[in-house]
């Protein structure tokens, strides 16, 4: 533990450095011009490598920090006040996720498109945590090393068997719910197989809490990662061709066709290792900040990127479009410019719910004398009307 606080400021700097990952990556991928994306370019190439890395280390380090808050209390099972919140967070996570989707315009035309209900990285965390609490609760009452099985066997299951569940379609469900599952309706993440790596996150903090008091903890944990992710990236896929070859299961064939999950995964251990090993240095305040609001870094880059509630982000009218030598300056002024408004936000934060607060408390009022108004003005048209009634009758 690097502080009496017990904080892990090398997860603060992991999630800082795979905001940022995303920031500069979705500004490039959704700016630039398809011309200049040449996979024989060294430099284009090594960028959209990094670039898919970002994902896999921004779950993965989700679900190490939710999961290491949840058993750290001493309360277990239900009596843990980590549920609670774990689930609200979840639930905020959905709705923040289905909110940035909106377009008012539409909305205001009674209008709900497509785009609304397609599922992102929001959703997904949010998904993730719920299942990392039903896996907790599940598991509470059972031997110790029960949570952490189960949670790397939801990886490894999830993984192995991608190859299979990414051909449904799971035309049978509804297109809201087929969504977090399918990205045949152009979803960009879905829990299968994502929740992999958040629940891999949630068994990395398990393990690390058991052994937080051990002398050796970073030595021996930056080895293991090492290890552990070097032999993922390029023994995973000769691995599992053996076991095709020793076994004759087809499946082991099919995940080394497209071996993604695993090597991203072994790529996320090497990050680990790296951040690890650089601890000591990963003290800035900001940088550290930077990776405590990684959510309000998230949504101001959805409404200047995307364009949410309105449509008119910088997407609409850049998109891939862009030569080099304005994307690149133009992604590191994006950084800086969702990363200020962001730790502004962070700052004043007790000062904006407050004001939010009074509105909400004012737009209350007013709803509420318009609906007595709107009840007073019906009870006199009944009364009239029953009048009328009476005297036709008459």
């Amino acid at each position: 533990m690097e502080t009496k606080t017990n904080r892990l400021h090398f997860i603060d700097a992991m999630r800082a450095w795979a905001i940022l990952m995303m920031l500069q990556g979705h500004f490039v991928d959704g700016l630039l011009d398809p011309v200049y994306r040449d996979p024989g370019n060294g430099i284009y190439s090594v960028w959209r490598y990094f670039r898919g890395i970002t994902a896999p280390v921004f779950f993965t380090v989700s679900g190490f920090i939710f999961t290491y808050l949840l058993i750290r209390v001493p309360q277990t099972g239900f009596s843990n006040p980590r549920i609670r919140k774990g689930l609200r967070r979840g639930l905020q996570l959905l709705l923040i996720g289905y909110l940035l989707r909106l377009n008012l315009g539409g909305l205001l035309q009674g209008k709900l498109y497509n785009a609304f209900f397609l599922v992102d990285v929001l959703h997904c965390i949010g998904i993730s945590i719920m299942v990392i609490i039903g896996v907790y609760l599940l598991t509470s009452q059972l031997r110790k090393w029960m949570l952490p099985l189960s949670l790397l066997s939801i990886t490894l299951l999830l993984f192995l068997f991608e190859p299979v569940y990414s051909n449904w379609t799971f035309a049978a469900l509804p297109e809201a719910l087929a969504n977090y599952f399918t990205r045949n309706n152009g979803s960009v993440f879905t829990i299968i197989p994502w929740v992999g790596y958040t629940a891999f996150g949630a068994f990395l903090a398990v393990v690390f809490r058991r052994y937080q008091t051990h002398m050796n903890l970073y030595p021996n944990a930056i080895w293991l990662s090492l290890i552990a992710g070097v032999s993922l990236v390029y023994y995973s896929s000769p691995f599992f061709t053996f076991l095709h070859q020793w076994s004759g299961i087809s499946l082991f064939a099919d995940v080394v066709s497209n071996n993604y999950l695993f090597i991203r995964l072994g790529n996320v251990m090497i990050v680990f290792a790296v951040f690890m090993l650089l601890r000591q240095w990963l003290v800035n305040n900001t940088l550290l900040k930077l990776g405590q609001n990684t959510l309000s870094i998230y949504v101001i880059h959805f409404i200047i990127l995307y364009g949410s509630f309105t449509g008119l982000g910088l997407y609409r009218f850049f998109d891939h479009s862009l030569a080099p030598d304005v994307v690149i300056p133009g992604a590191v002024l994006f950084m800086v410019t969702c990363s200020f408004a962001a730790l502004q936000y962070d700052k004043h934060e007790v000062f904006i719910k407050g004001q939010l607060a009074v509105v909400r408390q004012s737009v209350k009022g007013v709803l509420l004398k318009g609906y007595y108004s709107f009840s007073q003005y019906l009870i006199i048209l009944q009364d009239k009307i029953l009048r009328l009634i009476n005297v036709s009758k008459g």
